[in-house]
C-alpha cells in the first residue's frame, strides 16, 4: 500500500511538471535493461556452533549470479537548464534448493526462525529502487552540457523463505522445536526517502551521437537502518530518428543495506540483518523524446 501511495505521488508530480510550456521543453521516456553480475549476503546465526556467519544467496541458496534486469526512466527538461526525473530499477530473483547444506537462524520482528539442514527451501530476494530528483545545467555549450542533481531514493526490499521453517521461543537454547513450522516467512522493508547528490553531462562528438554519463551517491544512517548506494554510468547515445534514440552504456551499481537487530536474548546469538548487492555490466536502452 505504501509503495502504491509513493508511486501515485510521483506520477502526480510528473503530471504537474509536464504542462510547463517553454520553447525548449522536451520529455524523454527511456526503457531498457542491463546484464548484471550480483553478489548478496545476509548475516545469520549458526545454531550448532552459536556464531554468526554470512549466508551467500548465490552459492548457498542458488540465486542467479548473472541475469538481465529491467529499468525505466522519465525526464522532463524545461526552461533551458532545468530537469525533473524519475527512474525505477527492479532487481528480483527467486531460487529453490532441494537440500539445505548449512543450517541457520535469523530474527525478524522479534521472532527467531530456524532453517534446518536437509530441508528444501525456496528463496526470494527482491530489491526495487525508485529515484526522483531535480537537475540543473551549470555549464552549457553548442554541443555539451554539465550539471548537478539532487534527489531522493526509496528502496523496497523483500526477502522470503518458504519451506519447513521452525519458530523459536524465548526459552529455546539451541534448535527450534521440530513440531513447529510455517509454510513461508516474508520480511518486507521500506527505507525512508534517502537523499542523493550527483553530477551528469553530455557531449555531442559527432552529429547524432552523444557521449553521456552520470555519477550519483548517497549514504544514510537512521535509527536501525544504515545503507548507501553508488551509481556510475557512461555510455554513447545514437539518434535513430528525430524522436527515437538508442543508448549503449556501462554501469557500476552498488547497494549496501544493514538493519540492526533489536532482538536480544542471552541464550540465542543472532547477527544483524544485512544485504550487499552490487553489479557491474553493460546496459542497453531505447528512448522516445517529445
Amino acid at each position: 500500500m505504501l509503495k502504491s501511495f509513493i508511486i501515485r505521488g510521483i506520477a502526480t508530480l510528473v503530471l504537474i511538471a509536464s504542462p510547463m510550456t517553454y520553447a525548449d521543453n522536451n520529455t524523454v521516456i527511456r526503457i531498457g535493461g542491463f546484464y548484471a553480475n550480483t553478489d548478496s549476503t545476509i548475516d545469520v546465526n549458526d545454531p550448532i556452533l552459536g556464531n554468526a556467519f554470512a549466508l551467500d544467496f548465490e552459492s548457498d541458496l542458488k540465486l542467479e549470479e548473472s541475469q538481465f534486469l529491467p529499468f525505466f526512466e522519465f525526464s522532463h527538461h524545461f526552461n533551458d537548464r532545468h530537469t525533473l526525473y524519475v527512474d525505477w530499477k527492479q532487481l528480483h530473483r527467486n531460487a529453490a534448493v532441494q537440500s539445505v547444506e548449512k543450517p541457520f537462524q535469523f530474527t525478524w520482528d522479534d521472532t527467531t526462525y530456524d532453517i534446518k539442514s536437509g530441508i528444501s527451501l525456496d528463496t526470494t530476494l527482491n530489491i526495487d529502487i525508485m529515484r526522483i530528483g531535480y537537475g540543473y545545467d551549470i555549464w552549457q555549450g553548442h554541443n555539451y552540457d554539465v550539471g548537478l542533481s539532487v534527489g531522493l531514493h526509496a528502496m523496497f526490499i523483500k526477502t522470503a523463505f518458504k519451506g519447513k521453517i521452525g519458530i523459536c521461543d524465548s526459552g529455546t537454547e539451541n534448535r527450534c522445536p521440530d513440531t513447529i513450522d510455517i509454510p513461508k516467512v516474508v520480511d518486507e522493508k521500506l527505507s525512508a526517502p534517502l537523499p542523493d547528490i550527483g553530477v551528469y553531462g553530455a557531449y555531442e562528438f559527432y552529429p547524432g551521437f552523444k557521449l553521456n554519463g552520470h555519477a550519483q551517491y548517497f549514504y544514510i544512517k537512521l535509527d536501525d537502518l544504515k545503507g548507501g548506494l553508488v551509481d556510475i554510468r557512461l555510455g554513447v547515445e545514437a539518434e535513430i530518428s528525430e524522436n527515437w534514440h538508442m543508448t549503449a552504456a556501462f554501469n557500476y551499481y552498488e547497494v549496501d543495506v544493514e538493519y540492526t537487530s533489536t532482538f536480544t536474548d542471552a541464550d540465542i546469538k543472532l547477527a544483524d540483518y544485512n544485504i550487499y548487492y552490487s553489479f557491474t555490466g553493460p546496459m542497453l536502452s531505447v528512448s522516445y523524446q517529445f
